[in-house]
Order: structure tokens, then sequence, then C-alpha cells
């Protein structure tokens, strides 16, 4: 029996059969290389995973997309890229997460502090308020108040708290003062702390912000409104006006047209202004005459106002010893007595100014009387250097001095009333030279002493600084204008 044999098969066959063997062994050769390759080939489908990995590792697919990868670049070594970020903006994450996990451990120890020692809770103080009375008002007893008042070195300081200052109290939830703070300023405080055997106290000052400030004025009326204009405050008007004083009559010898530039400082405590300085320099122009002052401290820790070249601003006296309205009276031999209208002689001047405006000691000296006598009323007479007393009287009231007690130019001896023969508040102000009466607005004033040899150079120094500054400030603002 025949084999049936596919047809295709034979065909197929027979055409083989008519190549050379040496050529079907090449094909064969070729054939199996081939379908080597083939099977070393990936398929479609591992391709496209193969380039996953590429795109993963670039930072294209986040953590969901490729968890695997993800967890696998954190552990093993540094990858530039992580999370979807570069390495540095990774790390300022770090830092910013660890920041806010300080800023909440602070929040805590804030918040547990605060259990344990109390808010605190602010009492300004008023006229006519006591330490006791405030204590009560916080439902503290007198046994606290003993005890804060006795704290070492500054529990006295509370004896002598004053309308506007204030007391800030914490007390915790057992109703004890854990600490307490009395604010006598922006920048000075008492703190105190209750530790086991009482309370403990420290001195707490800041250090406000210095600012140098320019400012000029012309006078039309009065240095007052002048001022008022520049924006200078009433101390610094009097200020400036003390500095000169010596040289200017203020109420006198002031004209319309007169001008003062000066630099001085501002001080500021976390950007709010707390109040002036002093004035660093200064230039007046009066009646034509340009004066200038300049503000220096000398190695021993003085300071004082000098001209450029030297010399005190001052005068040993001062020549108006009070803050005056106006001259009641002046320097007049033939005068005729406001009262017992008789020609007596008035060998003073009479400065009138409000009751209790302070009086001051016109140079320094010693207490050679301080008391009543009639006439005079409530008066003090100061002996000075080179026999010379000045005399002060009708005051209201008087400063406490001593027969002896030496006193400062400037201090503070009494202050202005209408006590024995006056008709009205007002200072009688002699100046007697050897026993004999002088002119107080007149009498030639002795110099104070100038800047020390040995505080030339460093002055001089000072001086053309300062003065060039001023200078500069006052010619851009006239460039402005």
């Amino acid at each position: 029996m025949n084999k049936a044999i596919p047809r295709g098969a034979t065909r197929v066959n027979q055409r083989l059969k008519q190549f050379p063997k040496r050529h079907l062994l090449l094909a064969s050769t070729i054939a199996a290389s081939i379908m080597g390759v083939m099977a070393l080939l990936p398929s479609g489908e591992v391709e496209a995973k193969r380039s996953e990995i590429p795109m993963a590792i670039d930072a294209f697919q986040s953590e969901e997309t490729v968890p695997e990868l993800a967890s696998s670049t954190t552990t093993s070594q540094p990858a530039p890229f992580i999370n979807g970020q570069s390495s540095d903006t990774a790390e300022a994450s770090i830092k910013e997460l660890e920041q806010e996990a300080e800023a909440k451990a602070l929040a805590k120890a804030a918040y547990d502090l605060e259990q344990q020692l109390g808010t605190w809770h602010n009492v300004t103080i008023k006229s006519g308020d006591n330490l006791s009375a405030i204590f009560n008002t916080q439902g503290l007893s007198a046994s606290v108040v003993y005890q804060i008042a006795n704290t070492p070195k500054y529990g006295e300081t509370l004896a002598r708290i004053r309308p506007g200052e204030s007391l800030e109290f914490r007390i915790n939830q057992e109703g004890s003062l854990t600490q307490l703070r009395y604010v006598k300023s922006k920048l000075e405080s008492i703190f105190f702390n209750k530790e086991s055997d009482g309370y403990q106290a420290e001195l707490v000052t800041l250090s406000p912000d210095i600012r140098p400030t320019y400012a000029s004025g012309t006078i039309e009326s009065s240095l007052f409104l002048a001022s008022q204009r520049a924006g200078l405050s009433q101390n610094l008007t009097m200020e400036l006006a003390g500095i000169f004083g010596w040289d200017i009559d203020f109420v006198q010898d002031i004209r319309s047209g007169d001008s003062f530039h000066l630099l001085y400082e501002e001080k500021y405590l976390e950007g709010e202004k707390l109040g002036d300085g002093n004035i660093l320099v200064a230039s007046f122009t009066n009646q034509g005459q340009t004066y200038t002052a300049i503000r220096y401290t000398d190695s021993n820790g003085d300071t004082d106002y000098y001209t450029p070249d030297g010399k005190s601003m001052k005068k040993a006296f001062l020549r108006t010893p009070v803050d005056f309205t106006r001259i009641s009276s002046r320097y007049n031999p033939d005068r005729l007595h406001p009262i017992f209208k008789t020609k007596r002689p008035h060998r003073a001047v009479d400065y009138a100014a409000p009751m209790n405006t302070p009086i001051k000691a016109a140079g320094d000296g010693r207490v050679k009387f301080s008391g009543w006598q009639n006439g005079y009323g409530n008066v003090v007479f100061i002996e000075h250097p080179n026999n010379i007393v000045t005399i002060y009287a009708h005051a209201n009231k008087l400063a406490g001095l001593k027969k002896g007690q030496k006193v400062r130019q400037g201090q503070v001896i009494a202050y202005v009333g209408k006590t024995g023969w006056a008709t009205g508040p007002h200072l009688h102000y002699e100046f007697r030279v050897n026993g004999v009466h002088r002119n107080p607005m007149t009498v030639k004033l002795p110099d104070a002493a100038p800047i020390a040899k040995s505080e030339m150079a460093n002055f001089k120094k000072r001086s053309e600084l300062m003065i060039a500054r001023l200078e500069k400030q006052s010619e851009t603002l006239l460039a402005t204008q």
C-alpha cells in the first residue's frame, strides 16, 4: 500500500534536492543563527516595562505610581532627586519640618510654664495707690507684700512707686505670686522671682536705638514757636536755650530772622520712638552773630558744651536762674517801691514766673543761709568763689538745704512764690561782689574752665566731625528747597 504524500511537501523536498549539499548546510546555519538571536530579543511588552525605569529614576513618577522604586531609592544610595524634589529642596523641607517640630515643642513648653506659673496681669499705678492696696486687689495677703518689700537689694524700690508706672503680676492656679515685674519705664524694670526661701530680684535695663536727627528753624516771633515748627519738643527747646543762654538773652535779645541748626539724638525701642536724647552740635545766629556749640565727653566722663576752639559755653554763673515769663522789675537804684510808695532802690532783678517754678543755683558754691527773713520771705543765700554772693527771695518753698551744704550750678534750691513783701509770684534775684550790689543782667560773668590741654587733640577731631555733619545736613536741606 502506497503512502499518501502531501503535494506541497513532496514539491518542497524535490526543490531542496535540487540544491547542492553545501548550499543546504549554509542555509541551515544561517537559519539557526537567526532563531538564536530572535530568542534573545525581548518581546514588545518587556521593552515597555524597561523604558519606565529610567523615567522613575528621573523622578517623573511619584511614590504612589512606583512605590517599590521609591522605597529602594531611599534605603539605598543617595539619588539626585527625592520624591519629586532636588536634594537641596528636600534638605530645606527637612529643616522646615524640624523647625516646625521645635516651634511646637516651645509652644508646649510655654503652655506648661504658664500652667505652672500662671498668666500675667498688668496694673497701672494711679495717684493715691499704695503697695498694700494694689496687692490686695490681686488677692494677695499682707505677708506677700512683706516678702516682696524685703527682697534683698530691690525690694525697697517698691516703696517709691509713682503714678504712670505699672506692676505686672503672675499668679498661679493656687493663688501664689510666682513672679512680679515693676515697670519703671520702657527701658527699666525690676523682676522678682519666687524662690524656695522667698523672692529674688534683678534690674532689667534695655538699650534704645539712637538715631541722629537734624532740625533747623528761623524765628519770626519767638524761639518756642520756631522750634515747634521745626519739630522740636519743649525739652529740646529748653536745652537749646540753656546751651546758648550765657551768650544770648532769649527774652531780650531775640530778633525776627534769627535762626538755629542742630543735630540731636532720638531714642527708639523696637521701632517706637521713646523720646529725645542729647543735642550733639548746634549753631544759633542772633542779630547776625553765629554761636556754635559741640557736646564733648572727656576722658574722666565729664560732659559739657564748648565752642569750636575749646572754650566752655558756660559761664561761672547763670545769667537767669529761673525760667521766667517776663522781667517784672529791673535793677533800678531810684525805683519807687510798689507797696510803700517811697523811693527805695531796687538792687535786684525780679523775674515773674508761675507759682512753684524751680529756682536754680546760679553757680557752684555753699549755702550761707536758707530760711525765712522778713521782707525776703523764704530766701536762700549762696556764697561763691571770688567773694560773690547770690540771693533768691520770695520762694513759696525751699528745697531743704542746710547751711554749709555744697550746691552745683543749675541745682534746684527753691520754688517760685510770693512770700514776704511780694505782690505776685516772682523771683527776686540779687548779685553781690565784695558786698556791693551789681546788676545781674549786665555784670560780667567769669568763664568756666576751657577744654584741658590733654583733651584738645581729641576734642578737635570731634569738633571738626560734628561741624562737618551739621553743615552737610544744612546744605542738603537747602538743595531740596
